[in-house]
């Protein structure tokens, strides 16, 4: 068992990109057996394509950050520790494992953390704060960073960027530069259907950091494909800000998961173009939000196109860099 990060390492090199594939726990009425064939089914998928780790998301209900229905009922799902560790040991890959602190308090959280790393092998940790304002809150996500950064075990820790938030408050560049003197290490978006906002985002921090003197993290970009009028009414209720011609577009096309993938590549290609002045050490994340076969084919095709366009922008940033 590893006793570091070794994300850690590739992380640093800011000439190369990182490539993840995003999943969640089975449901936790899944026999355990079950649990590891789901894995290995999972693993056999994205068994011809290359990428550096995997990403297990806490799912939690939010009823309390949106007023609307869920679109897909929630259901409770395995401990995100649990199916990390088993990913972890069937891939050899490291494993991202999404954490929500909301219902802890922080000698629980300690415990949780302890047990992450000595029982399932837990090195990388991206903590989730409270869905909504509304909500009564044991711990803040600034005193679990702490305890965590305070925890005897070398965590390498993540937090989530919202470019949504962005959008609205015009203050994420400076949640990323205080989430980093609490201890984050890199970022993870959610789902991008408006390139704009995320180029606003990366663009104002980049700026800021640059006159503060501050290098960058990493910021890991996700994109996740959408092949129904279900699951784009899913993506809406995440919160992700889908413009409405991009609806239009996707619902209206002669098949949807195509157009959506189009969409997905065309903005990865727009923010790749806008962030080329900036020394942005970056990264991609893909997800399929639903068990639908055909969506879940379709992230796996969304991932060898996003991940060429990555690496064919870092090389040719290293050509240029060249010819200085």
């Amino acid at each position: 068992m590893t006793t570091h990060s070794e994300l850690q390492a590739r992380y640093n090199d800011i000439n190369r990109g990182v490539y993840f594939i995003g999943t969640t726990p089975p449901k936790s009425d899944t026999p355990l057996d079950k649990v590891a064939e789901i894995a290995d089914k999972l693993l056999e998928r994205v068994s011809d394509i290359d990428f550096d780790g995997l990403i297990v998301y806490d799912i939690q209900d939010e009823n309390s950050r949106i007023s609307k229905p869920r679109p897909f009922p929630f259901k409770s799902t395995h401990d995100t520790r649990l199916y990390s560790s088993i990913l972890n040991k069937k891939s050899n890959r490291p494993v991202i494992t999404y954490k929500s602190v909301t219902q802890s308090n922080s000698d629980d959280f300690n415990e949780w953390a302890n047990e992450a790393w000595q029982k399932y092998g837990v090195r990388d940790v991206v903590l989730v704060g409270s869905p909504s304002r509304e909500n009564k809150v044991s711990l803040s996500l600034a005193r679990a960073y702490q305890t965590l950064v305070d925890n005897p075990h070398d965590f390498f820790i993540g937090g989530v960027t919202i470019a949504e938030r962005h959008a609205n408050k015009k203050n994420e560049h400076e949640r990323l530069i205080s989430k980093h003197q609490q201890g984050c290490s890199f970022f993870i978006s959610q789902a991008i259907y408006n390139p704009q906002a995320t180029i606003d985002l990366l663009t104002r921090y980049a700026i800021e950091c640059q006159k503060q003197g501050l290098k960058p993290q990493r910021l890991i970009l996700t994109f996740s494909p959408c092949g129904s009028e279900k699951t784009l009414e899913f993506i809406d209720w995440l919160g992700v800000n889908v413009p409405e011609a991009t609806s239009l577009r996707i619902l209206n096309a002669k098949n949807p998961l195509y157009e959506s993938i189009r969409i997905c590549v065309n903005s990865l290609q727009q923010i790749l173009d806008a962030v080329i002045p900036y020394d942005l050490p970056l990264g991609l994340n893909i997800e399929s939000l639903t068990n639908r076969k055909e969506e879940i084919d379709g992230s796996i095709l969304l991932y060898k196109l996003l991940r060429s366009k990555m690496d064919n922008f870092l090389a040719k940033k290293e050509l240029a860099a060249l010819n200085t």
